[in-house]
C-alpha cells in the first residue's frame, strides 16, 4: 500500500482527532483503508501456507475499525491513529473477544510496524487453561521460550500489561515458570522502523515477523480449556 501517504495521514489525524476532520478528509481514509484490506488479505494467504488454521480468515473480519470505544476512557478521542489487524482461524470467536492466540499487526503514524501474537489480556477461563499448560507442559513451553528465531527478533513474552505480585491460587511458587505464570497476558511483540519509499518490503516483512511466532501460537492452541469454564 502506500506507506507515505497512509504515514501523513495518521499523523494528522493525530493531531487533528475529531469528527469534522475525519469527514472533510473521509475520501483519503476510504482509499487508504481498502489498501489495507488489500494488505490483510495478501497476508492472510501467505501465512496461511504456514499456519493452514487462518488460511480462510475473513480479511474484513480481521480487521480493526478506527473508532475508539470512549464509552469509559479518560481520553475522548474518536478515532485510532493506527491500522491494525488480528488473524485468528476461521472458526475462533472475533479477535477482540481473546478466544484464542491471534497473529497482529498495526502500522502508525510514526512510520513503524507494530507486530506480535499471542492473547492480550484473554477472559479468565483461558488464562487459567494457559497457566495449567504451562504446568502440563514445562519442557514444551521452554523449548518455546527458546526458540532462535522467536527470541532474536522479540526477546521472550512480555510483562507490560500487568503480572500478579503473588502466584496464582493453586500454583507451586517454586515452579521454575512461575514469572510466566503470573503473567496476565500472553503475547510477543516489537516494533520495525520502516522504509517509507519502499512499500514492496513491506508485506514479506509482516510474514516474516509472524511466521517466527508460531511456535508460541501452536503451543498456546494446545492449552485445552474446561468444559465447565467455557
Amino acid at each position: 500500500m502506500h506507506l507515505r501517504d497512509l504515514n501523513g495521514y495518521l499523523q494528522e489525524l493525530a493531531e487533528s482527532n475529531n469528527r469534522p476532520w475525519f469527514i472533510m478528509n473521509k475520501p483519503r481514509y476510504d482509499i487508504l483503508r481498502e489498501e489495507f484490506l488489500q494488505l490483510v488479505t495478501d497476508v492472510i494467504a501467505e501465512v496461511g501456507k504456514f499456519d493452514p488454521a487462518v488460511k480462510f480468515c475473513n480479511p474484513k473480519k480481521a480487521m480493526f475499525r478506527i473508532n475508539r470505544d470512549v464509552r469509559f476512557a479518560h481520553d475522548k478521542s474518536p478515532y485510532k491513529t493506527h491500522f491494525s489487524a488480528a488473524l485468528a482461524p476461521n472458526d475462533q470467536r472475533r479477535p477482540t473477544q481473546a478466544g484464542g492466540p491471534t497473529y497482529y499487526f498495526q502500522l502508525n503514524g510514526k512510520g513503524e510496524l507494530h507486530i506480535g501474537a499471542g492473547e492480550y489480556i484473554p477472559p479468565p477461563h483461558r488464562l487459567k487453561a494457559l497457566r495449567n499448560h504451562i504446568v502440563e507442559d514445562a519442557a514444551g513451553f521452554k523449548k518455546v521460550l527458546n526458540n532462535k528465531a522467536l527470541k532474536a527478533r522479540y526477546g521472550t513474552i512480555r510483562e507490560e500489561d500487568g503480572k500478579l505480585q503473588r502466584p496464582p491460587k493453586g500454583f507451586d511458587p517454586e515452579h521454575e515458570h512461575i514469572e510466566f505464570i503470573k503473567l496476565k497476558s500472553f503475547f510477543v511483540w516489537t516494533d520495525i522502523k520502516l522504509n517509507l519509499n519502499k512499500p514492496d518490503e513491506l508485506l514479506p516483512l509482516i510474514v516474516a515477523g509472524l511466521k517466527d511466532t508460531l511456535p508460541l501460537v501452536k503451543w498456546m492452541r494446545e492449552a485445552k480449556v474446561e468444559e465447565s469454564a467455557e
